[in-house]
């Protein structure tokens, strides 16, 4: 039975904080947590009101990768291959959410939990924060989407220096490397993410999401290929009532109310 209490889950306004709650192991991922989260993102993907996610950890660390404390071993993985499977499907489902996700990191993010946050669609951290690609040190390769993301976000030399190397860089390093989107003062860090994440919350549901795969799917596609797909998102957008909405607002001089709601009744 999947062990709940490794993640909390607080809602507000749209808004769903997922909190990694393992702090006396630096919020290292267990089989519980990566149930947990991908229960969570299931959810999330198939409708319950949530507008953004945030993904944090307690204690004053982001994740520290996957805990190792306990194994014994190769005994302890009798499968890999099923092991990443079930771990990538989770990585997938936070990739694919329809909605804008924002890590929230403090102190360390090493391997797999710096590949969670990167897999967010931003990242804000605070000046204490850390990240390595410890998975060499482990006698391991990169895993939970660090091969795609890293080479797509710092170039491939980059990617190979910070994975081969292993090194751990501080925040201003990742944001100069664009692996931090924002480094903030501690003491503003959680008034900072939790404005952020009002208004990607109040943004348009449906064109965020479009935007979203759009962005995520253009790397790997021809301009022609992105253009096709840029013309059906729009297509559907425009069959939304926020489109509607939102000329109206503009042309009464107010902030537009977005619901994603289909049809041009906004019902």
């Amino acid at each position: 039975m999947t062990d709940q209490s490794v993640l909390l889950t607080q809602q507000v306004d749209g808004v769903l904080t997922l909190t990694l709650n393992r702090p006396h192991r630096k919020n290292a991922v267990t089989r519980d947590l990566w149930a947990a989260l991908g229960d969570t993102f299931h959810q999330v993907a198939h409708g319950c009101g949530v507008r953004a996610v945030v993904l944090t950890g307690a204690g004053g660390a982001f994740c520290s990768g996957a805990d190792i404390s306990d194994a014994a071993g190769v005994d302890e993985f009798p499968d890999p291959s099923r092991e990443m499977r079930a771990i990538n499907e989770t990585v997938q489902q936070l990739h694919d959410l329809p909605v804008p996700t924002i890590a929230k990191v403090r102190g360390v993010a090493a391997g797999a939990g710096w590949n969670l946050a990167l897999g967010c669609d931003l990242v804000v951290a605070a000046p204490d924060a850390r990240f390595c690609q410890i998975f060499a040190r482990r006698a391991l390769s990169l895993d939970c989407g660090g091969s795609w993301l890293l080479p797509k976000l710092v170039g491939l030399q980059q990617a190979k220096r910070l994975a081969l190397l292993a090194d751990m860089i501080g925040a201003e390093e990742a944001h100069s490397l664009g692996l931090v989107t924002w480094v903030q003062p501690d003491d503003t860090l959680d008034k900072f993410v939790d404005e952020l994440a009002a208004r990607l919350a109040a943004g348009p549901p449906m064109a965020l999401a479009q935007t979203k795969a759009l962005l995520n799917d253009g790397t790997d596609r021809t301009m022609r290929e992105a253009l096709a797909n840029e013309a059906k998102a729009q297509a559907i957008n425009l069959s939304g009532a926020d489109v509607i909405e939102a000329f109206a607002a503009f042309a009464e001089k107010r902030e537009p109310v977005f619901t994603g709601a289909w049809g041009t009744g906004g019902h």
